[in-house]
């Protein structure tokens, strides 16, 4: 297992972490505030979450014209970062971080989270020992992480890398950045809109070993 790769890269929220559903909690109250349909399944919410985020914002109903995304934005990270967060690491997740670890293959995040909410967000999890780096953008908005992906992979010139995330813009950042992906179907975008991307696609976490 685990000799394909030298370099296992990880996205976060909805690859480790299971925050979909927080996501969407967070999501309808500011949707709910405004008058504006909520989301009422995770069916609903993979309709049409994606990347860049403010066009995601746009797709739910917010009128840029009444408030400008960066101002929904904070609302919604705020909402987020709330103390009583209920979101946990996925079934498995520590078990493959570990088993990782053990072959001696390094492990890094990189996200689209801004980087101090990023590492205060995996804080409690107590996983920092699995990673070689903590990779997050520099402000709230989500935008792209690919530029961060792109020095990674310039200073560290891996022999072979993988990205494993959740969302089509992983694929997209794994093309950009000449190496493979994996997506994991249980985390932001469905199975079906995974399976376009022409990467390989697993359905849970656990999964991962049976294609690394």
């Amino acid at each position: 297992m685990m000799q394909n790769y030298t370099h296992i890269i990880w996205d976060w929220n909805g690859t480790l972490l299971d925050d979909v559903a927080w996501c969407i909690k967070r999501m309808n109250i500011m949707l709910q505030k405004r008058g504006l349909p909520t989301l009422d399944s995770v069916e609903a919410y993979h309709n049409v979450f994606g990347f860049p985020v403010i066009d995601y914002y746009r797709r739910v109903g917010f009128d840029f014209d009444k408030e400008p995304f960066e101002t929904l934005a904070i609302e919604f990270i705020e909402m987020y970062h709330d103390k009583n967060s209920d979101v946990t690491l996925f079934p498995n997740a520590k078990e493959i971080l570990d088993e990782i670890r053990q072959n001696n293959i390094p492990q890094i995040i990189l996200s689209a989270s801004e980087l101090g909410n990023l590492q205060e967000q995996m804080r409690p999890f107590c996983i920092d020992k699995y990673f070689d780096e903590i990779l997050g953008i520099p402000d709230i908005y989500a935008t792209s992480k690919i530029d961060l992906g792109k020095a990674y992979i310039k200073r560290t010139r891996p022999q072979k890398a993988v990205l494993i995330g959740d969302t089509t813009h992983d694929k997209e950042v794994a093309d950009v950045l000449g190496i493979d992906c994996i997506l994991i179907a249980n985390g932001h975008q469905s199975k079906k809109t995974l399976l376009s991307t022409n990467a390989v696609v697993v359905d849970n976490i656990i999964d991962i070993k049976n294609v690394l």
